[in-house]
């Protein structure tokens, strides 16, 4: 007999601890980015530099010819040039446009002159007074330069050329000194352009004629040399236009006439050669207003008088021109008053002295007319600055 044995499998229970874990995933995903091929032109453009280099240039000439005249620089940047010595019509005035080089007539005087003296008024006026023509004059008259026109306005108490003008920071204006049919003059008087009119005030100290005067940077006028009838004068005075006195200041180390006075940036006054009483001067001086005494600074490389002095805008002086010994001379010179030297630079188209020389509003130099030797001219030159 068979026996059989089942095997009867038996149910176990399993538990099942699922551990459930919360997990974050990141994904980085990455992606192409193609650029669209870009074609880059780079143009390469070669620019010229152009220095400008000092020297002297022809310009338009005046339409008559001219010496001891004036030249004012207007508010509108144009120059008027006036009177002078001339063998065509000497009443006509001519304006000088910078921008094109040329020269237009405007309105005459009402006296012709020369020897005379022109000052720019606060309301840009120009006032013209006294010189000659057959005769000294007491004449003055004035120029709008909105309308061309010339009027006249109050006469001065005394005839006088060779004199000086200065516009005060009053804007009234001071004339002194100068030439009469009597001799050398020592009366000073003050235009009111409020009222036109003219007042005597103090009288000089020395009458003079040929000299200068400076407008100082404290309002007081400096008033060097010049003639006296007798012999050139080394002397120098102040005026005070708050007190309205003269007072001597520190003479000069020498006598001199028909030189030039400059006042210099660092408030110095520089005078330049003129006639010694012998002949032309080279010599130089400098003027400390703070101390009222004069030092002598560089000779200039050539003796001169009648010439002009022009402060450029560097600071330096510009020289031109003028008569010499003997001859009429077309050099021209730079003062630096840092080192006190003289350097000379390009020499003029024309020789000429009794000329004018104005700073123009860009800063270059424009001299008109004078005479060269026994010629008078009317011949322009422009001195264009570094």
């Amino acid at each position: 007999m068979l026996k059989f044995v089942i095997l009867v499998p038996q149910e176990i229970e399993t538990t099942i601890a699922t551990l459930s874990s919360s997990m974050t995933i990141t994904s980085l995903a990455t992606s192409t980015l193609t650029l669209p091929q870009t074609t880059t032109t780079t143009t390469t453009t070669a620019t010229t530099t152009t220095t400008q280099q000092s020297g002297w240039f022809r310009t338009g000439s005046m339409h008559n010819v001219r010496e001891r005249h004036t030249a004012s620089l207007l508010t509108n940047g144009k120059v008027l040039v006036i009177g002078g010595l001339n063998n065509a019509d000497p009443t006509i005035g001519e304006l000088y446009d910078p921008s094109s080089g040329t020269w237009t007539i405007t309105g005459s005087i009402n006296n012709a002159r020369e020897g005379h003296t022109a000052s720019i008024l606060e309301n840009g006026q120009v006032l013209v007074v006294g010189g000659e023509n057959g005769g000294n004059l007491n004449t003055a008259e004035l120029y709008d330069p909105s309308t061309g026109m010339w009027t006249t306005t109050g006469h001065m108490n005394h005839p006088r050329d060779g004199h000086t003008i200065s516009l005060l920071t009053n804007g009234q204006v001071l004339v002194t000194g100068g030439l009469n049919g009597l001799g050398a003059l020592n009366s000073a008087e003050l235009y009111n352009p409020l009222i036109g009119t003219w007042t005597l005030i103090n009288t000089m100290n020395n009458a003079r004629y040929g000299h200068t005067a400076s407008l100082l940077t404290n309002g007081n006028v400096l008033v060097t040399g010049g003639y006296n009838n007798l012999v050139g004068l080394h002397s120098a005075e102040l005026y005070d236009p708050s007190t309205g006195m003269w007072t001597t200041t520190g003479d000069m180390n020498y006598a001199r006439e028909r030189h030039t006075a400059s006042l210099l940036i660092n408030e110095k006054v520089l005078v330049t050669g003129g006639y010694n009483n012998l002949s032309a001067t080279n010599t130089a001086e400098l003027y400390d207003p703070s101390s009222g005494t004069w030092t002598i600074t560089g000779s200039m490389n050539h003796a001169r008088e009648q010439h002009t002095a022009s402060l450029l805008r560097n600071g330096i002086v510009l020289i031109t021109g003028g008569r010499g010994h003997s001859d009429t001379f077309n050099s021209t010179e730079l003062y630096n008053p840092l080192t006190g030297l003289w350097t000379t630079t390009h020499s003029m188209n024309d020789a000429r002295s009794s000329h004018t020389a104005s700073v123009l509003q860009n800063g270059n130099v424009l001299v008109t007319g004078g005479i060269s030797d026994v010629l008078t001219l009317k011949s322009a030159e422009i001195y264009q600055t570094d």
